[in-house]
């Protein structure tokens, strides 16, 4: 984050708009592209097409935001940090951050003020366009919309769906995944029949992930309805289980060439860690991956410059260190290895039969193996979509463990011991418990560089085990926050929601208040 944010976010205000009145002057010829085979011709898409067609495009960028500052604000500062993936190393930060749990308040409100009114406000204008037709555009909609509604709820808690004559009520968490559930039902009902030719195409020009392949749009929405199973598992056992086994059932992200990742230049986390470098590799995911030996650690990171601890090439940063400078922080710590074209990855294969293997734990029925040979799936792809070699003996390894994180030579944080014990290899005869941690341990790594899923994770389970924050956190005893406050401007702007929403969030809106669905379901076995 630089000195001239104030700038960058009007400059991307002025971007914004030039895209939107530029994006229907690189439509023509649309109309021939999409008619050939299997297509669907601009006619029957509807006549307000093009317009509709740019709106899907200010979802996509909202939903999946890699625009820098939407990335910073939404995802890097919380979800990256938060799930200990990143960290800061702008010492301008060091007394106010979301790892300390004390952001300052334009970065608390910017999801829920700024992103969320992106996507909503576009959603409702692709449905004002359609004209209560329900055809492609409005189920994509809907998809698009879940993934947005989901993150913010789950940064949150409560939040505004547009319930309330309004739109300003705040639902519970309950009903807002019972929502996006229904909201993706419909979807899939709407793609189903016109997905049922494989090579079915649309609105690709506007579609910056899938190229208007719909049969892959329809995988991750069921993809969605699994990871939202997972989430709510713990706290709705029977309808988790009720939903997850009817997405495996009907066709689920299984292959790295349907991994959800979109095209955006600058990529976000380039700019965030490589170019501005206000955000270096934490010390945990580091010392995991350093401890099992995981070839995936140099593609996710980059080489630290001629001071370093130890033999180790790639170091984090403590989460929550007390930064004495940026510019000598920044060659201590590993960078993210991207580069300005890399595609933002936000659900992939991997992710999905992690699930699996979860759901087998749980017994549901269709996951496609057992637990054991479906978490070696898991990795192996991940493996794959790293490039990062046979993943056989790191299978296969039961013996390395968390390695004791040491800082950088005159680095800034407190070197600390391993806080797990936890290794690689599957052991069907362990305890639930140890089971469960070695299972999302591994999927919190292949998660990288999703943020915002790893702390999910890492609050709905409690693992992996995570350091302290290097810094005090005050009042707080927790690790990691469970959630960030509701924007300090509802106080005045809509105050009798507010008082609801703190009613449905049933704790104070601190940072310690847990989500709806952190329940571990497995403390029943």
């Amino acid at each position: 984050m630089k000195n001239k944010y104030i700038s960058r976010v009007a400059m991307m205000g002025m971007a914004a708009a030039f895209t939107m009145s530029s994006l229907s002057s690189c439509t023509a010829g649309f109309e021939e592209a999409n008619r050939p085979g299997n297509n669907a011709s601009a006619e029957e898409l509807g006549r307000d097409n093009y317009t509709i067609g740019s709106f899907l495009v200010q979802m996509q960028n909202a939903v999946f935001p890699e625009q820098e500052n939407d990335f910073q604000m939404d995802e890097d500062l919380i979800g990256n940090y938060l799930a200990r993936y990143m960290t800061y190393v702008n010492h301008g930060w060091n007394n106010a951050n979301f790892a300390t749990m004390n952001a300052p308040a334009n970065w608390v409100r910017y999801p829920q003020k700024t992103v969320a009114p992106k996507f909503t406000s576009a959603f409702n204008e692709v449905k004002r366009l359609s004209n209560g037709k329900k055809d492609v555009n409005y189920a994509w909609a809907l998809i698009l919309r879940s993934q947005g509604i989901l993150c913010m709820t789950d940064k949150y808690g409560p939040f505004t769906i547009g319930a309330g004559k309004d739109g300003k009520e705040y639902s519970s968490q309950k009903d807002i995944y019972t929502q996006v559930v229904a909201d993706l039902d419909e979807a899939i009902s709407i793609l189903k029949p016109l997905t049922s030719n494989a090579s079915f195409t649309a609105n690709a020009s506007f579609d910056k992930v899938y190229g208007g392949k719909f049969i892959k749009w329809m995988k991750f929405a069921n993809s969605l309805k699994l990871r939202i199973a997972i989430r709510i598992s713990g706290i709705e056992p029977e309808m988790a289980k009720k939903i997850g086994v009817e997405a495996v059932k009907a066709g689920v992200i299984e292959k790295n060439d349907e991994n959800l990742a979109i095209e955006y230049t600058p990529h976000g986390l380039y700019k965030t860690s490589v170019e501005w470098g206000d955000s270096r590799a934490c010390a945990d995911i580091e010392s995991y991956m350093t401890g099992f030996n995981d070839p995936r650690l140099a593609k996710y990171f980059k080489p630290v410059g001629e001071r370093k601890a130890g033999s180790r090439e790639i170091i984090g940063c403590r989460a929550g260190a007390k930064i004495g400078n940026k510019s000598v922080a920044d060659p201590l710590y590993s960078a993210a290895n991207v580069t300005n074209s890399t595609k933002g990855i936000w659900l992939t294969a991997a992710e999905m039969w992690f699930c699996r293997a979860e759901g087998a734990l749980m017994n549901w029925d269709g996951m496609g193996g057992s637990a054991k040979t479906l978490y070696e799936k898991a990795i192996t792809i991940s493996f794959q979509q790293w490039e990062a070699g046979d993943a056989t003996n790191y299978l296969n390894n039961n013996y390395d463990k968390q390695a004791t994180y040491e800082d950088a030579d005159g680095g800034f944080g407190h070197n600390v011991g391993r806080v797990s014990t936890i290794t690689v290899m599957w052991d069907d005869h362990a305890s639930m418990e140890r089971k469960m941690e070695r299972l999302i341990t591994q999927k919190w790594i292949a998660l990288f560089p999703y943020g915002q899923e790893g702390w999910n994770e890492i609050r709905r389970t409690g693992y992996p085990k995570v350091f302290p924050v290097d810094q005090n956190t005050g009042s707080y005893t927790i690790k990691v926050p469970n959630r960030i406050p509701f924007s300090d401007t509802e106080i005045t702007e809509n105050p009798e929601n507010l008082a609801k929403a703190k009613e449905l969030l049933q704790g104070p809106d601190t940072y310690a208040t847990p989500m709806w669905w952190q329940k571990k379901w497995w403390r029943n076995y």
